[in-house]
């Protein structure tokens, strides 16, 4: 039927139905494709060292034998049921923050499900995060050590060159992080892709040495396993929880690529690939036992050895890559979120937000790195240090899952339990079976992940006790207006902008600029910047506007904690609710405090010195907020905390 006859002829430009539905299917499978590069890195790589170790601690001294090989099968396959397939890409994924997830993404929805800053969401949510950051330091020595080790099965001669070559690599990986990650992320798909058709090449091939490992779908196996073998049943269980290893990354890499394409990769893909994998590890050891060794590299033939080598460190460094940006998104969300000092954030990219560089993040996660490379040599000892760390995250991620089922989805209590109870159980029986390893090294992570949590609760507490001893010498606005239009001072021409935390309060900075320049401009705005519980806040909500009297008003400036806080952008936003802006005439004044450690400030000794020097190490507020140096006046204030 022709359009024109009801005289809705498509304008020339217009795109046709079938046109829309193609792009749109052109862009979910980029997003897809993107999704196998960013997001299955990490969890990707796990084959080239969690079958061998999860083997390993099954034989105990002793013989592999079909039991062994099929028990610690069979967990694998069922781990990736239980914990990557329906409790991430099932359940997480449903539980974005408008289109946002992670950890610190769950803790803020989390904390709206229960309708206030809950002391156990927070709890929950910091452990967490401390954790993901334990597992940040491991993953990129591990992932890269494990791979470069494969050059020892090409030539005996090169085992005394992995050390040097991995800390080559790793140093440049940290090195070229300033520079922006935007052009070689679009190789990462492409070369994640073969890698994941690689393994599934190498592992079909040796499926047929013994096709009888294909009994290990049966959980029959793994229970047996378990139950059968005691304390090397639960160590082998610590073991195993490697193969699950960068699953957070599922969740928090949602808002980047969206729940279908990286459901799409999982299902279609990413899972098939690693079973296939597992399973023609599991068939070679069977028809050759001192395949133990390496079972990865050994599946490969001679001749496309040093090949995979090759493939296998670009898919490590990719898979460190991921996580390095992802310790970067995660801090940049905690001071949003008011659990870190502002930190310097460089954008690489004037296109992609995301992609951000954070210079005191990449320096301290590199000198981790090489202590960790340095102290443990081999990737055999690095995989008992990571698994803690990783299924402590997974935990708290389910524990605060639980809260958004019962609290925000409305579920009764009971329902709610019963749903989340074996990723629980699971979780839970993971992290005791990781709990065997902390003399062989997984103390570290734990050591690492205390230290994030004593600093993000000793910021929090200091900012707490700060904010009540400056309240006590602050003026109410009201009063200070209202004695100001009994007795005005001189007034100036133009705008100024003061900045402060509790708008019912006059700013420091107002009140010295009186004292001392005595004077008062004709438009006078005190500024208040708060960051929301949501990733990002629409422009239209981003700037409230409040008439206080003819000289003053009151301005808030709303964002989410991955927004990116632009005062003069966003202060030109108001000028649609009737307010001229003009930088040129506009001046900035911000209080620049001097903290002092007080005789009794309500934290031990040790704690005040801790937050004074994490108060120090904390970014200008000029350049946190991006205001122009050249519109700024600080005014300088001692406090005792």
């Amino acid at each position: 039927m022709d359009n024109t006859a009801n005289g809705t002829a498509a304008s020339p430009g217009a795109h046709t139905p079938t046109e829309a539905a193609s792009h749109e299917r052109a862009s979910f499978w980029a997003l897809t494709l993107g999704s196998v590069g960013v997001v299955y890195g990490d969890i990707g790589t796990s084959p080239l060292y969690a079958f061998r170790e999860a083997l390993v601690a099954a034989q105990g001294g002793g013989p592999v034998t079909r039991e062994i090989v099929l028990g610690v099968l069979s967990l694998i396959v069922w781990s990736l049921i239980i914990v990557v397939t329906l409790k991430y890409i099932v359940l997480l994924l449903r539980m974005d923050n408008n289109g946002e997830g992670g950890t610190l993404s769950l803790t803020a929805l989390a904390f709206r499900a229960v309708g206030r800053r809950s002391a156990v969401v927070l709890t929950l949510g910091i452990v967490g995060a401390a954790m993901f950051y334990g597992s940040s330091l491991i993953t990129p020595a591990l992932s890269v050590l494990s791979a470069v080790e494969g050059l020892k099965i090409a030539t005996p001669a090169f085992e005394s060159y992995v050390l040097p070559i991995t800390i080559a690599l790793l140093v440049a990986l940290f090195a070229v992080q300033s520079r922006g990650t935007g052009k070689v992320a679009v190789l990462f798909g492409p070369i994640t892709i073969l890698w994941f058709i690689a393994m599934a090449l190498t592992g079909g091939l040796h499926i047929a040495d013994d096709p009888s490992v294909l009994m290990a779908i049966n959980p029959y196996y793994a229970v047996t396993f378990v139950a059968g073998n005691g304390l090397i049943g639960l160590i082998t269980l610590g073991a195993v929880f490697l193969v699950v290893t960068g699953s957070e990354a599922l969740y928090a890499d949602l808002g980047h690529f969206g729940r279908k394409p990286i459901q799409t990769a999982w299902f279609y893909l990413v899972l098939p690939s690693l079973l296939i994998n597992y399973f023609g590890q599991g068939a070679l050891v069977l028809a050759h036992p001192e395949a133990i060794e390496n079972p990865f590299y050994r599946l490969v033939p001679d001749v496309l050895l040093l090949p995979m080598v090759v493939l296998a460190t670009a898919a490590t460094v990719i898979a460190s890559q991921a996580v390095i940006t992802g310790a970067y998104s995660i801090t940049h969300q905690a001071i949003q979120l008011g659990l870190l000092p502002r930190l310097e954030i460089r954008h690489t990219s004037a296109a992609l937000y995301g992609q951000i560089y954070m210079p005191r993040v990449n320096i301290l996660l590199l000198i981790g790195v090489l202590l960790l490379v340095g102290l443990f040599r081999t990737s055999s000892d690095l995989a008992g240090a990571y698994v803690l760390a990783v299924a402590a995250t997974s935990l708290m991620a389910t524990l605060l899952a639980f809260i958004v089922i019962w609290k925000m989805w409305h579920w009764q209590l009971w329902s709610a339990a019963l749903l989340i109870s074996p990723f629980a159980v699971t979780d839970g029986t993971f992290l005791l079976a990781s709990l065997m390893k902390l003399g062989e090294g997984a103390w570290l992570p734990v050591a690492f992940g205390a230290v994030i949590v004593l600093v993000m609760m000793t910021w929090r507490r200091g900012t707490g006790i700060l904010m009540q001893k400056t309240r006590r010498t602050e003026v109410p606005l009201e009063s200070l207006v209202h004695s100001l239009e009994k007795k005005p001072p001189h007034i100036v021409p133009g705008t100024a902008v003061f900045l402060t935390s509790d708008p019912e309060f006059a700013p420091t900075a107002l009140l010295h600029n009186l004292k001392h320049n005595k004077v008062l401009h004709e438009h006078n705005v005190i500024l208040t910047i708060i960051f929301a519980d949501t990733p990002r806040v629409p422009q239209s909500e981003r700037v409230t506007i409040t008439p206080v009297s003819d000289l003053f008003s009151r301005v808030t400036l709303k964002y989410g904690f991955m927004d990116e806080p632009n005062v003069p952008r966003a202060l030109a936003i108001a000028r649609k609710h009737g307010w001229t802006f003009d930088i040129m005439s506009t001046s900035f004044f911000l209080s620049r405090r001097a903290i002092k450690a007080a005789a009794h400030s309500g934290m031990p000794k040790w704690q005040d010195q801790l937050f004074l020097e994490l108060a120090k190490s904390a970014t200008d507020a000029t350049d946190f907020f991006q205001i122009p140096t050249g519109r700024v006046m600080e005014v300088g204030t001692q406090v005792t905390v």
